[in-house]
């Protein structure tokens, strides 16, 4: 990142108090669904919504921009190529107004009623808090996805030891001075309590119940992840194990 693009993002933050993340390929018939429900949970908060089109073919694209025609908050940006949630989600952070960044899925399966209780347990928690991470209740996937995303989540929680049941969950709410001091790989959007516990700040849990999407079909598979999702569990085992104390800074002027 040049300095100039850091500047430009230091001055763009901190105008709002919220920035609403959703990331989204294929979601043409849900999102409008979606983006209602996020405004009337922040309705009196002064938010805005950037979703990521990654790549989508199915008409997402013209979606987004004839629903921000009538809805300003609405900021939409797109990938002429599909490169994948994590990297949907490092786009939304980057191009975020807010001091803090909600996240959830542009499929409707996370309920944007909880992004409020999100903020509400991150700004009570007070500033060694970094994260309100919520955790599904109530799974409507398929067994075996249940099954697989049980056993990956306790694999994790036992070499990590993030003291968080659900990783995977798409609702989260954090600062984002210190999202953008996170590592990024990809499927780094699935170890953000383990990454921040690793930038020296805490984790706090709200329970989401889960519910089914409306149209259309899950993006991901049982399996298709299961190699990949193995190295990324050693290469942040390793990141946190190579962690050093961070320094204390104090300002000699002001």
């Amino acid at each position: 990142m040049t300095s100039s693009y850091a500047e430009t993002l230091a001055a763009s933050a901190g105008q709002l108090a919220v920035s609403v993340v959703v990331p989204a390929k294929d979601e043409a018939e849900n999102l409008p669904i979606l983006l209602d429900e996020i405004g009337q949970a922040l309705s009196g908060r002064s938010f805005e919504v950037l979703v990521i089109d990654d790549g989508s073919s199915d008409g997402t694209d013209k979606v987004l921009q004839a629903y921000a025609a009538e809805h300003p908050w609405l900021r939409p940006f797109r990938h002429e190529t599909a490169c994948g949630q994590s990297c949907a989600v490092r786009t939304g952070v980057l191009n975020a107004r807010g001091d803090v960044v909600a996240t959830i899925d542009g499929d409707g399966e996370n309920n944007p009623a909880y992004i409020p209780q999100l903020l509400d347990a991150l700004e009570a928690a007070g500033p060694s808090v970094a994260l309100a991470a919520g955790q599904r209740l109530g799974r409507k996937a398929s067994l075996g996805k249940r099954y697989a995303s049980k056993f990956a989540n306790k694999v994790r929680g036992a070499i990590l030891k993030d003291n968080t049941r659900d990783s995977g969950c798409g609702l989260k709410a954090m600062r984002r001075d210190v999202f953008l001091q996170l590592p990024y790989f990809d499927s780094w959007h699935r170890f953000l309590p383990a990454l921040v516990i690793r930038e020296g700040y805490g984790v706090v849990h709200v329970d989401v119940q889960d519910r089914q999407r409306r149209h259309g079909t899950s993006k991901y598979g049982i399996f298709d992840r299961a190699f990949i999702g193995i190295l990324d569990l050693v290469g942040v085992w390793w990141l946190r194990r190579r962690r050093k104390n961070l320094p204390i800074v104090s300002a000699l002027t002001k």
